[in-house]
């Protein structure tokens, strides 16, 4: 009778449950968006499906399917599956973890995974404690992080560990979730609704799913099965994304715009306002680094410089002391020359790349470091600048089919005309 109960609750909590957790993948072939690591052939995908994985880290950003690739793993593993969050475990839990895996392959001969969400919030002392299980195969870690192992995991927990790094979803992507969605819901939606929910999730599938479920419900309550725009523009309102009467992404753009429009006080106003209404000093940050490079770039170098210490600051200081580092990034960045023609030469060239142009590496460029690549022609004609007086030589160093295309046109302000000078310089060089 017991079991009867314990299965109806399961039940009636699966029906409960927020869509996200309703649409949660069953097998790998569920999962949206990391072709490059689940598709077939893929060394992730074989590991798991063979039962033969070692210790990982998941890295990628928030909503991306860290934690729902970590239950998968759970369904195809025949050893137990033991998890813990770095912001609640203490080391104390950890030992608790290794003994009793320990005495599990003891007495049934059966290993153990871990799965540790948010394995940057470990210290040092919590990672040390892991690591020597984790270097005997006692444990099989799997460490989920939004933040770069490099910086935030041991160097000696890390190199122990295979990482993989998970892909932030695109827009087509949370489109194709918020489809799953619907069905779910047995509801449908205008194109324009799920574009507009995606764009705004900032590939994150969760909080997608989370806009679709309120639009779903503000649909049926005016008496319809379809989501319109209008729809999804409340469920994103409801979502406590609203700063007083403006929109979160509203007062984020003001902040951008003013920026890149070379105002400092208005920059300082919008970073008050998102600071005030609990924004995630880090969000700042991040869209501070990112301008950095595509709204400055070269007419101001150490723009990026003063955005990546100022994100630094945000993880090392904290607010509120860390609100004079995002002001003084803002204040330089603002009053900083504006450039965008790195990131447009950026977007050129991944267009060619994304259209098939430039695949044939030229062989004067190719390795010839291994063995018999001398016979097969590799690195012939290729002539060492630093062999040349002034340190260049003029030589072609893209395929032929994008060898006349021009990526990069330095501007005329700030740092970037002193670029354009050398860059003409060089040309005028190779043309003589």
């Amino acid at each position: 009778m017991s079991d009867l109960f314990a299965s109806a609750a399961a039940d009636a909590l699966e029906r409960r449950a927020p869509l996200a957790a309703r649409l949660r993948p069953r097998n790998l072939d569920d999962v949206v968006g990391q072709g490059h690591l689940l598709g077939d052939g893929r060394p992730l995908r074989a590991l798991i499906e063979a039962d033969r994985l070692t210790s990982i880290i998941l890295w990628g950003p928030p909503g991306c399917g860290k934690t729902t690739l970590s239950r998968l793993i759970a369904n195809h593993t025949a050893k137990q599956f033991e998890t813990l969050s770095a912001v609640s475990a203490s080391v104390k839990d950890v030992r608790a973890i290794i003994a009793a895996a320990r005495s599990r392959l003891g007495q049934r001969g059966v290993g153990t995974i871990l799965f540790l969400d948010e394995v940057h919030r470990f210290n040092k002392g919590q990672q040390d404690a892991l690591l020597p299980s984790v270097e005997d195969g006692l444990l099989v870690l799997i460490g989920a992080t939004t933040e770069n192992p490099y910086f935030e995991v041991n160097a000696p927990l890390l190199s122990r560990s295979n990482l993989f790094r998970l892909r932030q979803l695109d827009t087509g992507d949370v489109v194709a979730v918020l489809r799953k969605g619907l069905v779910v819901e047995s509801m449908v939606a205008v194109e324009d609704a799920l574009v507009h929910i995606a764009e705004r999730a900032d590939g994150d599938a969760r909080r997608a799913l989370t806009a679709l479920e309120v639009a779903a419900v503000l649909a049926r309550r005016s008496g319809g099965a379809k989501v319109d725009l209008e729809h999804a523009e409340l469920a994103l309102d409801s979502r406590a994304l609203r700063y007083g009467n403006d929109e979160h992404y509203d007062v984020v753009s003001a902040f951008i715009k003013s920026i890149r429009g070379s105002d400092p006080d208005a920059g300082l106003y919008w970073l008050a306002r998102m600071v005030e209404a609990g924004e995630d000093a880090r969000f700042i940050a991040r869209r501070l680094v990112i301008l950095a490079s595509e709204d400055i770039g070269m007419a101001d170098p150490m723009a990026l410089v003063i955005a990546n210490a100022a994100a630094h600051a945000v993880e090392f200081v904290g607010l509120p002391e860390a609100g004079h580092n995002l002001a003084q990034a803002v204040v330089h960045l603002a009053s900083a020359p504006k450039s965008n023609r790195s990131a447009k030469g950026w977007w050129a060239a991944m267009a060619d790349v994304k259209a098939g142009r430039g695949r044939e590496v030229p062989i004067h460029l190719r390795d010839a470091h291994y063995k018999g690549a001398k016979s097969l022609g590799h690195g012939d004609g290729y002539s060492y600048p630093h062999d040349h007086l002034d340190g260049f030589v003029d030589q072609q160093y893209r395929p032929d089919d994008v060898a006349g295309t021009v990526y990069y046109e330095p501007s005329e302000h700030g740092f970037e005309a002193e670029v354009g000078r050398r860059l003409r310089d060089l040309e005028g060089r190779g043309q003589g």
